[in-house]
């Protein structure tokens, strides 16, 4: 033992004390920081006292208290180490362990404070129980720096047979025990001594400053710097009313006021203090968010309000703002508010501000290209132009930048590509295309959502249980497996391409993995669909979880169960591609046969899943459609494909049809079917049944898979030009765009509606996120689009000669006119002037066709032997001629 330190004062008090004798410094030393000292030292070193509790007045009449207090023999008891005291200094006294002492004498009662001078002796450890903290006679024990409990902490170590605990201050129960408290935001010092003094009875620890220790701060304001770094960490920010209910429980055993069923009722919610109102929003999103203000704490306003204190906007739609803020109004993007949300505290402005573009960079316009020149030949130069430069926008390189495996000189960048592309590559490409966006959508869902609802440690705990975690994602992570390895072989097979090389070979390596993953996956599909809008309704830290992911361009702003719908989608695309790479793969190719086993393999798969999760209406309506549609391809049904919307138009051009053509287009999840309206109908069908059904009012043009839409070019509204749109498209077999042009005809679907709708589907099918990438905007004169006197008299007459003057010379086109189309033409043209089928043109004959031609060119219509159509739409055109039996 140190010279200068001794285990007894001068005074002869024993170097065992109350608490109540040291300063609020050493109140926050925990017991663990303490050198505990073994009791066999302290025995040697020390002489023995005696320890004793004292019922204080109402305390000695609680008979559950006494029984408790003789099931107690153990006392806490703190070691005093005294140094020298120095000159001009008072003496230092500081906590060296604390021990164990039996408790040998039994309790005393004690009514009155003229007592407490008899009690109070320094061969005694004493400890006093008070039933009420805010008497006469407890303050006037504590003003003498008594040990003083309450009757809680006496019922508690009693049942839990510990022994009494030791505390520097008065400690009525244990509900805040281990709890290390900090606040802010109060400028009433009265207030913050009261909820100081309530913590400190409850056994909890302040801090003055806060760090990493403390496990909650009591605000009275969401502002400073205490908060900004508890929302940083993640500490629990309470309310001050917290501190006030857990002390109308102090009695309660074992109540704890950390729990999260009581703590949750008095946290500090995101909003509070806030005063918000919201820019670029639709009605129905407004009205969300304000009702989530309100839940949330906070109060909303209408734009403008001067007592706002937040301006949440809508940063992809509101490109300026129309008002200058003031200095002490936040402008932020909606990330904050939905972050807030999802934290479950206010989340910090400065990274969040909205800022508006000076010089945003926009794409280049396509009235650049306006074609001004009246000469048609240069038009139709310009034209072709402005469609290659559409398309080598679209066409990204399918090859990700990085060496391939199987080739270290070049890059998958500079891919040997074949000089003539056949239609095998094509497809094939396209495939590995979708393949590729495949898997970078399931990354998405893995990385972006169910990585996080995952992690431990979530600011503000756990957004979703793991059993619900569970079923939104079930075999998604197996999935994402198979198809990177897929995408792989692949791309392997691409960078290094052959026509003999196989492609069946890769999917049926994984037939079995794919059976084994997609079942349970698809088959619960509903179930997941159904947690994730049931989660969302319920947890308003999940719905902001959602929105602020669905915001990022990795999403393309999709939902989660957009893109969850993805896996169900996946393998009905992928046979569909197959059997196109089949069509193109000659019949010598072993990968032919090869080919069949893959596609039998994938429907293999396909027979798996529940045949409950067909969707019945849906299919009906695919009937429906191949009844009103004379010449519907058959592989138009299909189990996994269900019809989206129906859409009346007009054809502005001459694909796919003459213009003025009235055209329907049927959208379904994964193509477009194109049909016009018959000009004629002829009887009735007749089912083998008996029942009559209306014959088929349109006739097939041409079913086009979704992934040959390039672009979707949105047409300005013009004085001549309304309600159009047109389709970039480029077929597998062909090396130029094609570009189809429209005019809506029903006012039923907003015409931009209807666009996004398309882009959406567009997009899910060639599995890219970025479906408003496919949307570009466009003037009417670029593409040589109009309106214009589309039902006009003059119109139509000048649509009849156009269309006669085309039967005309397919008529005479013998290397590609069928006999028959050629007789029906032959006999329309010459009409009453009594034709005969085989006859050489009269001279009646030629005058009628020179009248044709010359009112054609009057019409400013080019002659159809002058225009070029691409093969594909040729092809089509004739074998429906070929095929038509009801028509003109």
């Amino acid at each position: 033992m140190a010279e200068n330190s001794v285990l007894t004062s001068t005074t002869g008090r024993t170097s065992l004390a109350d608490s109540s004798i040291f300063d609020s410094k050493v109140t926050e030393i925990s017991k663990e920081n303490l050198l505990i000292e073994s009791t066999s030292y302290v025995e040697e070193e020390m002489p023995q006292i005696e320890t004793r509790v004292i019922l204080v007045q109402e305390a000695g009449k609680q008979e559950e208290l006494i029984k408790a207090l003789k099931t107690v023999k153990i006392m806490e008891v703190p070691v005093i180490k005294i140094k020298e005291s120095c000159p001009g200094k008072s003496d230092e006294k500081l906590i060296k362990s604390v021990i164990n002492m039996d408790i040998k004498v039994g309790f005393v009662k004690m009514e009155s404070v003229e007592e407490f001078e008899g009690l109070d002796s320094p061969e005694f450890e004493n400890v006093f129980v008070v039933m009420d903290f805010q008497d006469s006679v407890f303050n006037d024990l504590y003003k003498a720096d008594c040990r003083v409990i309450g009757p809680p902490i006496v019922l508690s170590c009693s049942q839990k047979g510990e022994p009494l605990p030791f505390s520097c201050r008065p400690l009525y129960c244990t509900s805040m025990m281990n709890l290390v408290l900090c606040f802010t935001g109060f400028r009433k010092k009265e207030e913050l001594v009261r909820l100081v003094t309530l913590v400190h009875h409850m056994g909890g620890v302040i801090r003055k400053d806060f760090n990493s220790k403390v496990t909650h701060l009591v605000a009275n304001c969401t502002q400073g710097e205490k908060f900004r770094v508890a929302v940083s960490l993640g500490t629990p920010i309470m309310k001050p009313e917290w501190i006030y209910k857990a002390w109308e429980r102090r009695n309660e055993q074992d109540f704890c006021a950390a729990v999260d069923d009581f703590r949750n009722e008095f946290k500090v919610p995101p909003f509070q203090d806030c005063i918000l109102s919201f820019l670029g929003f639709s009605d129905e999103e407004k009205t969300n968010m304000e009702e989530m203000t309100e839940m949330q704490g906070g109060k909303y306003l209408p734009l403008g309000d001067e007592r706002c204190t937040h301006l949440v906007v809508e940063e992809n739609i509101v490109k300026d703002l129309p008002f200058e803020p003031s200095k002490k109004l936040y402008v932020v993007k909606q990330e904050w508010f939905w972050g807030s949300i999802q934290m479950d505290a206010r989340a910090g402005e400065t990274m969040y501000l909205y800022e508006k573009a000076n010089t945003p960079e926009l794409k280049k316009s396509v009235s650049m290209l306006s074609l001004n020149t009246p000469n048609s030949n240069r038009k139709r130069r310009r034209l072709k132009e402005t469609l290659a430069q559409l398309s080598r926008e679209t066409d990204v390189s399918p090859f990700p930048p990085h060496t391939p495996k199987s080739c270290t000189k070049s890059s998958k960048n500079s891919t040997p590509v074949p000089s003539k592309q056949s239609a095998r590559w094509q497809v094939a490409k396209e495939l590995y295309q979708t393949e590729s966006n495949y898997v970078n959508i399931l990354a998405t869902i893995i990385q972006l959502f169910q990585v996080p609802l995952e992690e431990e440690g979530q600011c503000g705990g756990r957004i979703l249980a793991p059993e619900e975690i569970k079923t939104i994602f079930g075999s998604i992570p197996d999935i994402f497996d198979v198809h990177t390895k897929i995408k792989d072989d692949l791309e392997d097979l691409i960078v290094n391409w052959d026509e003999s090389k196989s492609i069946g070979d890769i999917f049926l390596k994984y037939s079995k993995d794919l059976v084994k993953t997609y079942p349970p996956f698809v088959n619960f599909f509903e179930m997941s669909k159904e947690t994730i809008i049931k989660c969302e309704k319920q947890k308003p830290r999940f719905h902001a979880f959602l929105k602020i992911n669905q915001a990022k361009p990795e999403c393309g702003r999709q939902s989660l169960v957009e893109l969850l719908i993805r896996p169900v989608q996946r393998l009905p695309s992928v046979a569909l591609l197959l059997n196109d790479l089949k069509k193109h793969t000659a019949d010598e190719n072993p990968d032919k046969s090869t080919l069949e086993k893959a596609i039998g393999s994938l429907k293999e798969v396909m027979m798996h899943i529940n045949e409950d999760k067909r969707k019945t209406e849906a299919q009906k309506q695919i009937f429906d459609v191949v009844y009103e549609v004379d010449g519907c391809p058959a592989n138009l049904l299909s189990s996994h494909r269900s019809l989206i919307q129906r859409v009346e138009t007009i054809s502005l051009g001459e694909h796919p049809c003459d213009r003025g053509e009235q055209v329907t287009l049927f959208l379904f999840n994964d193509c477009l079917e194109i049909a016009r309206k018959r000009h004629k109908v002829i009887g009735t069908f007749r089912s083998p049944h008996g029942q009559t059904r209306p014959p088929a009012s349109l006739k097939h043009i041409h079913l086009m898979p979704l992934s040959q839409i390039k672009k979707v070019l949105d047409i300005r509204e013009t004085e001549d030009c309304h309600n159009a749109f047109a389709l970039l498209v480029r077929p597998p077999t062909e090396q130029a765009n094609v570009l189809l042009s429209f005019q809506m005809t029903s006012d039923e679907l907003p015409k931009e509606n209807w666009l996004k709708m398309l882009c959406r589907h567009v997009a899910n099918t060639i599995c890219k996120a970025d479906a408003e990438n496919l949307i570009y905007t466009a003037d009417p004169e670029s593409f040589e689009v109009n309106t214009k006197d589309m039902d006009s008299t003059l119109s139509r007459a000048s649509r009849a000669i156009k269309k006669t003057s085309k039967k005309v010379t397919r008529a005479f086109s013998f290397s590609k006119t069928p006999k028959r189309a050629l007789r029906r033409a032959l006999m329309t043209s010459h009409g009453s002037h009594g034709s005969v089928e085989g006859r050489s043109p009269s001279s009646n004959d030629k005058h009628i066709m020179s009248r044709l031609s010359s009112t054609s060119s009057l019409a400013g219509i080019p002659s159809p032997s002058l225009v070029s159509l691409p093969s594909f739409f040729e092809r089509r055109s004739h074998t429906l001629s070929r095929s038509t039996t009801h028509l003109i």
